[in-house]
């Protein structure tokens, strides 16, 4: 897995513009992240560049629809 720090380097050599690097893992990556909305609790799903693209009620439920659509889970802490 890459680090921030290699992801820097291939910025600053120009293999990698900064759109490219917006869209890296789109679409085989959606994360996901615990809301606290006013004291009821969700997770929402968000595509690799940071759109929302879901939610579910439950981090298991969040996890299998993310895998149901042919995606990799990544949990954003």
């Amino acid at each position: 897995m890459k680090t921030m720090d290699d992801r820097t380097v291939l910025l600053s050599h120009g293999l990698m513009n900064a759109t490219d690097f917006a869209n890296w893992g789109m679409p085989a990556i959606a994360y996901f992240k615990h809301e606290d909305n006013g004291g009821q609790g969700g997770w929402s799903i968000h595509a690799a560049d940071g759109t929302v693209i879901g939610a579910a009620p439950s981090r298991d439920t969040a996890f299998a629809a993310i895998l149901q659509h042919d995606m990799e889970p990544m949990s954003v802490h």
